[in-house]
């Protein structure tokens, strides 16, 4: 959703941090090309204005320009004033209460309201292990109660049995009575939405509150449509009392203005995103994180949660034990493989690491991308157990029939069996230095990643290019740049996962 965002502000910052000293008017060109990059980003004139003029006042005063540090000074001022148009702290759900609680969601038609009651659900029974009911109100689009029952059927949670004739009122009467009679913990009412803002839709959804009392009224709003998601949210706050927003399908091509609008203009909080289609697809809303990625500092804490929620501790475990003992094979790798895809893909997790933002086009001009992922599995899904354990036995006859039998070529396997091998090499050497407390000393020694990214160093948070082709070069082979991530990952030592490196990486 930031991508844009983030490459014209990198490229502002850039141009800043390379000076040693800065002037008054260096700040204001280089504000003046950020307030252009908020514009383009579809930013509310009244938000970029308020932005701009909180960076003015903190930027150009003398400890700024006076710094040893200009340029870094600058971003963390960004920074900071980023995080507090963005909501400064996370929006807990108010639901821990006298059950039930009740989540009223409300929004425009087709702005994700249904599939976000089937996931918030989910996230609400597999995360805060709460028992939950959904009921639907819209009885005007056809198959919008069949949707939700189909969801919550997915998400193994209780659906408010239909009946036919129900009034709106009626239904929302009905599913708090069968919430308290079977001790439901959270009970989300979808309501119905229109194309566009109608009295009709209003007053229903006033009615809805007043009888069910909510104890959160989220807004589910559309981040592609810009600005017309801001001034939606603004019309439902001023007649309803919104406690929170909604923004769905942030995985798509939006341009970030919504997000970094819509707490400024309506007061409310955004307390989820929608970063997929898939059930679990919603995320809490971190404005701390969310800042992070858009000055391409990374949100390690995110990237480090998921590998806790992905990566079972007997695997984490499993791994480290074969680490110290210098062991690495096909089997680990293709679990490895798995693993990456269930925390979001190479796209996802380079999302997160500080400073890749620019290498990310590199990556993909270079094959290095999901694709590669899904190939290399079925290379190795093509391979006999033997062949997984002991590489060694790959002869040409036996490469040719993995290439044949997993849709590749020859030099597909030929090149990830020179990754298996090089990560391999570096498992023993990292087994000889005391597995991943030698790794992670061997780091500190090269000069890793800061521990705070972004700020104090000028976004200098990958290694940097020498010190990398040092590390590289122990390894024995091209591995991607991941700082000292890999004692966080508990030895979740990440495979080299396709495509030629750039050598602009070295």
């Amino acid at each position: 959703m930031f991508e844009n965002l983030t490459d014209k502000l990198g490229n502002v910052f850039k141009g800043l941090t390379k000076r040693g000293a800065l002037s008054e008017s260096d700040v204001e060109n280089a504000l003046k090309e950020v307030r252009t990059a908020l514009l383009e980003a579809d930013v509310a004139l009244s938000v970029v204005r308020e932005f701009i003029d909180k960076v003015k006042v903190r930027a150009v005063g003398e400890e700024v320009l006076r710094s040893v540090t200009p340029g870094q000074q600058v971003i963390k001022i960004v920074n900071d004033v980023l995080i507090e148009v963005l909501g400064s702290s996370e929006s807990e759900l108010l639901i821990d209460h006298a059950p039930p609680a009740v989540i009223l969601l409300v929004g425009l038609q087709g702005s994700g309201k249904t599939t976000t009651a089937g996931k918030l659900a989910f996230h609400l029974k597999s995360k805060k292990r709460k028992k939950v009911m959904l009921a639907s109100l819209d009885i005007y689009r056809p198959a919008a109660r069949e949707q939700l029952r189909i969801l919550g059927e997915q998400a193994d949670v209780l659906v408010l049995p239909e009946i036919d004739g129900e009034s709106p009122e009626k239904i929302t009467k009905r599913a708090m009575a069968a919430s308290k009679v079977q001790a439901i913990d959270v009970l989300i009412l979808d309501t119905a939405g229109r194309t566009t803002l109608d009295t009709a839709m209003m007053s229903e959804a006033k009615e809805v509150f007043k009888l069910s009392k909510p104890s959160e009224t989220l807004l589910i709003a559309d981040a592609m449509t810009g600005q017309d998601a801001v001034q939606t949210a603004k019309a439902f706050s001023e007649l309803i009392k919104i406690s929170g927003v909604v923004l769905t399908r942030s995985d798509g091509d939006a341009r970030g203005g919504a997000a970094l609008s819509m707490r400024s203009v309506t007061g409310c909080p955004i307390k989820f995103v929608g970063i997929s289609e898939k059930l679990d697809g919603l995320e809490p809303f971190y404005p701390e994180r969310a800042a992070g990625r858009i000055l391409d500092m990374g949100d390690v804490v995110s990237l480090v949660e998921k590998a806790a929620e992905t990566i079972a501790e007997e695997d984490a475990a499993q791994m480290i034990k074969r680490m110290s003992q210098g062991s690495f094979d096909m089997n680990d790798m293709l679990k490895q493989i798995g693993q990456l895809k269930k925390m979001g893909g190479l796209g996802g997790i380079m999302s997160m690491l500080p400073g890749i933002g620019k290498l990310q086009k590199q990556m993909a001009a270079n094959n290095f991308n999901d694709k590669a992922i899904s190939k290399q599995e079925a290379i190795i899904y093509s391979m006999t157990k033997k062949e997984r354990v002991n590489v060694s036995l790959l002869n040409a006859s036996r490469r040719k029939r993995i290439a044949s039998g997993s849709g590749t070529a020859v030099s597909d396997v030929n090149r990830l069996v020179k990754q298996q091998q090089d990560m391999a090499r570096m498992m023993k050497k990292m087994g000889k230095m005391g597995g991943l407390g030698g790794l992670k000393n061997m780091m500190s020694s090269l000069g890793g990643a800061s521990p705070n990214p972004g700020l104090g160093d000028g976004q200098n948070s990958v290694m940097d290019a020498n010190k990398m082709a040092e590390l590289q070069k122990m390894m024995g082979g091209n591995m991607p740049n991941l700082g000292n991530m890999a004692n966080r990952f508990g030895g979740m030592g990440l495979p080299g996962l396709g495509g030629k490196p750039s050598k602009k990486r070295r």
